[in-house]
């Protein structure tokens, strides 16, 4: 098909439902679609996972252990055998083809099929993991494809042009679709439709990266040509699937530009500052800001002072300090007759940072409010109304928040702490409560450059990478469950020198499902067996509101020694005197929990220390992130070792942080492309006639496709 001129024919074309293709039935549609394949675009970017190369035959005698390999041979033997240890039985055809011999293996099959098929004296091609346990190579459950009786290797080939004599796409497949079938579907689709796909890149841009136009590289990330290197095929390196991802990631930054141009381009609230109360509350702190904060909130200043809305995102590790960064840009807003609105993932949380910003905002006259699930209609609607009229100067919440009857008489500045629980459309409702408030995003959870630029690339960036004075290293230790004395002695000793130390655990009640120690049960058993002399606290979500404060305030003044407590101590207090971190079962927690719990401790002038209780037989990746906690305390570090470990999706909760869905990129491999695109995006955006010029409007019109809705883009197109 000659390519089309026009892009939304294109989109026509690549939308048609599979149903309507040729040789595409109702078995085989049905197959496609548990594989979530639908359209004709569904299959052209439903690429191979893997490539078998079949460009050469080897002589068995020349198979490469630990390679798939393709041989050709004749059956000398077949039978039924055990396993000698196991008694498990096993299908065994030893093949030849006179270099050497090779041991092919079955051990799920259906028995009078295999016999019959496997029959002394039948030639074929086989295909497989090359293994080798003693002096005869083998292969399990090889792909076998016998010659017709009198045809020769040679003209067999030859009449298999798809099959033999080049690399061949190995394809993700479901029950009932096999390999063979599934090339014949996609080496269709491909050599008729991949001309269809349009993508309106400057080719000036792609020659720059040395890219391949759209439908080229969809072809050949199907079927390579007979010089593609097998090795960049494997790793993903090769020219045409770095064209697809740069496609890709181009559109979605391109998209993330624009959003950050409108916030640049929109009226906003342009503050004046004459610290009327941020100088106060800085001589009211018992310490003072470091260099790192002080850099940031300059940073803040000069957004709020500008005729445009801010949309900055503040990065800092536990302990940094952006609480009182954020309660400082909180009262900028105020001075200038706004109010504020923090919002928190989490009523815990919401909790915390309302606790945290009464004392000060309370001794400056300022009324600060907490709107939470559990208040009772009538205090509800009396916050509402306060809220309303101007009385409520900031309003601390969790999404709870973003409700509709949630008004505010003039929002000047919104905060969201813990960004990555939160998703674009969430600050986009935000926005909406006021005329274009300036909005401060904050995360304790150090983020991945590669996931930053996604998830927020539409933000400035202000990190906190500096950390308070008197901050002493944390030291972090393993410690198996069936060896708790340990951890216990190091909370006994910091305790008689005066100190206090944190127990936390995954559950507050017993679980029938689950084997984890209850906090409640816990907490007795602390109390009455290992610290009788000492005083023991409780805290968990269950408690109302007054009595977590309590229980947390009691701590802080050092009329509880341990604290035991599920996770809702893992962001907001800060006692200095507690410098034992001890969490159960850290094999339960991810690594930016752990990190964020170790947070807690080494906060004063004494030696912290995190004891990491696990279970002997965690598995092998919760072993890696407990080691990787005991290597480095740089939040960065190990936020990048979560990522290699768990991915990205898995990293952030796919569905809260808004992960944009990638069909083909990988954002552990293809970070480098990701900066490319995101350069060549930004440049392209930032031209003045890009939303007005004829030459983009393709362009434009892609992205609004793309990602139009999912980044609540103004229509561009």
């Amino acid at each position: 098909m000659p390519p089309l001129l026009s892009y939304q024919s294109s989109r026509h074309i690549l939308s048609t439902p599979l149903e309507q293709i040729r040789g595409v039935g109702p078995r085989l549609l049905e197959k496609l679609r548990q594989m979530g394949i639908s359209s004709l675009e569904d299959a052209l970017y439903t690429l191979p996972y893997r490539y078998e190369d079949r460009r050469e035959i080897r002589k068995i005698a020349c198979l490469r252990a630990g390679r798939s390999e393709v041989f050709y041979g004749e059956i000398l033997a077949a039978s039924e055998t055990q396993t000698p240890r196991t008694r498990k039985k096993i299908f065994e055809v030893i093949v030849s083809d006179g270099s050497g011999q090779i041991s092919l293996k079955w051990f799920r099959y259906q028995r009078n099929w295999i016999k019959n098929r496997f029959s002394i004296g039948k030639k074929g091609l086989f295909n497989g993991d090359i293994k080798r346990f003693g002096s005869r190579p083998e292969v399990h459950h090889p792909d076998v494809e016998f010659l017709p009786e009198g045809v020769s290797l040679q003209s067999h080939m030859a009449s298999n042009p798809l099959t033999f004599g080049r690399i061949l796409p190995v394809y993700p497949l479901t029950e009932g679709l096999s390999q063979k079938v599934a090339r014949k579907i996609w080496h269709d689709i491909t050599e008729t439709y991949a001309s269809c796909l349009m993508s309106p890149i400057p080719v000036d841009i792609l020659e720059k990266y040395n890219l391949m136009p759209l439908p080229a590289a969809i072809q050949q990330a199907h079927w390579p040509t007979e010089k593609a290197s097998l090795e960049e095929l494997e790793e993903g390196r090769d020219q045409a699937r770095r064209s697809i991802v740069f496609d890709e990631f181009f559109f979605l930054e391109l998209g993330l530009a624009l959003r950050r141009r409108g916030m640049i381009l929109e009226e906003g609230i342009p503050f004046q500052v004459n610290h009327l109360y941020t100088k106060p509350l800085s001589g009211m702190l018992p310490f003072k800001l470091t260099a790192a904060q002080k850099r940031v909130l300059g940073e803040i200043k000069r957004d709020v002072m500008s005729p445009h809305p801010m949309n900055r995102l503040v990065q800092g590790d536990v302990g940094s300090g952006k609480t009182i960064v954020a309660l400082m840009a909180a009262l900028l807003a105020i001075e200038n007759n706004t109010q504020v609105a923090v919002v928190a993932p989490t009523e815990i949380l919401a909790e915390q940072h309302f606790f945290n910003f009464r004392p000060w905002l309370e001794s400056l006259n300022l009324q600060v409010r907490l709107l939470s699930g559990s208040s009772s209609p009538t205090d509800r609607r009396i916050l509402l109304d306060d809220l309303r009229s101007g009385r409520i100067h900031l309003l601390v919440g969790t999404h709870a928040v973003l409700q509709e009857n949630v008004e505010f008489k003039r929002l000047g500045l919104g905060i969201i702490d813990e960004q990555h629980r939160f998703g674009v459309k969430q600050r986009a409702v935000l926005r909406k409560k006021g005329e274009n408030p300036h909005i401060l995003v904050m995360t304790a959870t150090p983020i991945p450059r590669t996931l930053s630029l996604t998830l927020y690339g539409d933000l400035a960036l202000s990190v906190i990478d500096e950390m308070p004075p008197g901050r002493t290293p944390v030291t972090t230790r393993l410690i198996p469950e069936n060896h708790p004395k340990a951890a216990y002695d190091i909370i006994s000793r910091e305790l008689e020198a005066g100190r206090q130390a944190y127990i936390v655990y995954p559950l507050v009640e017993e679980s029938e499902k689950s084997d984890l120690k209850a906090a409640t049960e816990a907490a007795e058993h602390l109390a009455t067996e290992i610290f009788p002399q000492h005083r023991i606290g409780l805290l968990h979500g269950r408690l109302k509101s007054d009595e977590k404060e309590a229980v947390m305030t009691a701590f802080k003044n050092q009329q509880i020694d341990i604290l035991v407590s599920t996770t809702v101590i893992e962001v907001g207090i800060d006692v200095p005197n507690a410098t034992v971190m001890l969490i159960e079962h850290a094999e339960r927690f991810g690594l930016a929990q752990l990190h964020q719990l170790r947070g807690r401790v080494g906060r004063g002038a004494h030696r912290g220390y995190c004891l990491l209780v696990h279970s002997p037989r965690c598995t092998e990746d919760a072993r890696q992130r407990l080691e990787v906690m005991v290597k480095t305390t740089d939040g960065f570090q190990i936020a990048e070792a979560d990522l290699q470990i768990r991915g990205p999706g898995e990293l952030m909760g796919t569905r809260q942080a808004g992960l944009p869905d990638f069909r083909v990129a990988n954002l552990l491999r293809d970070g480098y492309l990701l900066e490319q695109a995101r350069d060549e995006a930004f440049h392209l955006a930032e031209k003045k006639d890009f939303l007005s010029n004829p030459d983009y409007q393709e362009l434009r019109q892609a992205l609004m496709d793309r990602w139009g809705d999912r980044l609540e883009l103004a229509t561009v197109a």
